[in-house]
């Protein structure tokens, strides 16, 4: 019998309900791999094992009655830490939060809960989840379980990082701009960036307003292909704050579709950022398995991919509602320069990359002309895409330039203009679905991967194309660090 910490969140259920396995075994079974492998990858920076070994027992107990339960009845997950969880800490890795506790469930996080998952801490992010590498000046830096002195990925980095050493099967993540997909990608792991409004981000922190609130998406990661869809079918649909949010039922089901006859969209870079050899072979072998399953595979380029950073940084700026230097100050506008100038000198309570942030976020607001002209290409983009996919087609991309780069040479690339998280952030302003798909590891051992996206509320088209490359190329491949034998 599989080894719980290799089994997927729904096998977890089965066996649950089933009585095979006890909840209590499977947290214990994943409190003690966090507890092996959080020394060296600090994902879950609060933990509630005692709350959650009571909620176990209840969960067993409920078993025995022979009740009906609920999907993920006593399986084990974890949270990131930007979601409202009640009792837990909500500072988003900003210092002026770190004493804030959550005093209710973000509306995610009580549909996880509803389902009967059973959550063991909450996990790292980035400073105000914006930046790829999960640093903080409250928790510190998250190591990549493949290799400690590489990143993460951010801001969703704890739970990436959690996820993929065998201690939590699933957890909640959020992306604007490869937050779910840059980690899933660089630990090896399954993630999906859902279609713009259709889960509900009420309850994390910071939120999204306006435009951006479709940019902003909340999303499964696990370690599982087969868990993506009914953890985004149980997430999904309005609630109180988003009543216009599209509704569950609209979805699909992954197996259902067939892909014979579909025509598969796959593009090797963007034609000014080069993808390494070894991520394009990996690309050019998942269009052909989906090939060989019946797919007429067409290998294009999209002019205005060179200008995807541009795109997203003008769409996001102009949809911003409050400075992010606002929000690094908690409501008090921050200076950018001095707060560089005191990190320099070791005195701020910002990390570098966030202070930066604050000093260009404006720009796209002082540059109307540039950023009209950015917007009306994006819009162009999204049409052009949304005209090629039509109602059925696929379109592979690339994740990132490499794989997992070493810790601090991202904001080293950043001075430079040089932005390969950008592949994944122009997805979040076109609004599509992309599922994150793990495709085996690369010669230094490092998780190899490729974005599948779908047209406009096709999540389940995206997530079939996972499930397909999963059986194909393995998906996780557990690190050394987790001692598990997969």
């Amino acid at each position: 019998m599989t080894d719980p910490r290799l089994a997927s969140a729904s096998e977890l259920a089965a066996r649950i309900r089933s009585r095979t396995l006890t909840s209590r075994e499977a947290v214990e079974l994943h409190i003690e791999q966090i507890e092996r492998t959080n020394p060296q990858t600090n994902a879950v920076v609060k933990k509630r094992y005692e709350a959650a070994r009571q909620e176990a027992e209840t969960a067993d107990l409920k078993v025995q009655s022979g009740e009906e339960l609920p999907p993920f009845h006593g399986v084990p997950c974890t949270i990131k830490e930007c979601f409202a969880f009640t009792g837990m800490p909500q500072s988003s890795g900003l210092v002026a939060r770190r004493d804030v506790i959550a005093e209710a469930d973000a509306t995610a996080v009580s549909r996880i809960r509803a389902a009967g998952a059973i959550p063991l801490g909450v996990t790292n992010t980035s400073e105000l989840c914006m930046w790829m590498e999960s640093v903080n000046n409250v928790y510190g830096r998250t190591n990549n379980p493949y290799d400690v002195g590489r990143i993460v990925g951010g801001s969703s980095g704890g739970e990436g990082a959690v996820i993929a050493s065998g201690a939590s099967p699933f957890g909640l993540g959020s992306d604007v701009g490869g937050s779910i997909r840059g980690p899933a990608f660089f630990n090896g792991i399954f993630g999906h960036k859902p279609t713009g409004g259709l889960v509900p981000n009420t309850g994390q922190y910071p939120n999204a307003h306006g435009a951006m609130r479709r940019y902003l998406c909340t999303g499964p990661m696990c370690r599982r292909a087969e868990d993506l869809m009914p953890l985004l079918r149980l997430m999904a649909g309005p609630d109180d704050e988003h009543p216009e949010w599209v509704s569950r039922d609209s979805l699909g089901d992954p197996a259902a579709v067939e892909f014979t006859g579909r025509t598969l969209f796959s593009i090797e870079d963007s034609g000014n950022l080069p993808v390494s050899d070894e991520l394009r072979r990996a690309q050019a072998r998942a269009a052909d398995h989906l090939k060989s399953l019946g797919m007429q595979l067409r290998e294009i380029k999209l002019p205005a991919l060179r200008k995807q950073f541009d795109i997203w940084s003008a769409m996001m700026g102009v949809a911003t509602e409050v400075p992010f230097g606002t929000l690094l100050g908690d409501g008090e506008p921050i200076n950018p320069l001095l707060e560089m100038l005191k990190w320099t000198l070791g005195r701020s309570k910002h990390t570098w990359m966030a202070t930066a942030l604050a000093l260009t976020d404006p720009l796209p607001r002082k540059l109307p002309g540039l950023a009209e002209r950015m917007i009306e290409l994006g819009l162009q983009l999204r049409q052009e895409v949304e005209s090629l996919l039509g109602d059925d087609g696929l379109l592979l991309y690339p994740s990132y330039s490499v794989t997992a780069p070493p810790h601090k040479l991202p904001a080293r690339w950043a001075t430079r203009l040089h932005m390969p998280w950008s592949y994944m952030a122009i997805i979040n302003v076109l609004e599509l679905p992309a599922t994150q798909v793990p495709l085996g590891l690369d010669s230094q051992g490092l998780p190899l991967g490729v974005q599948v996206i779908g047209a406009p509320l096709k999540d389940h088209q995206t997530i079939a194309a996972a499930l397909e490359l999963e059986q194909r190329f393995g998906g996780w491949h557990p690190p050394h660090l987790a001692r598990l034998a997969s």
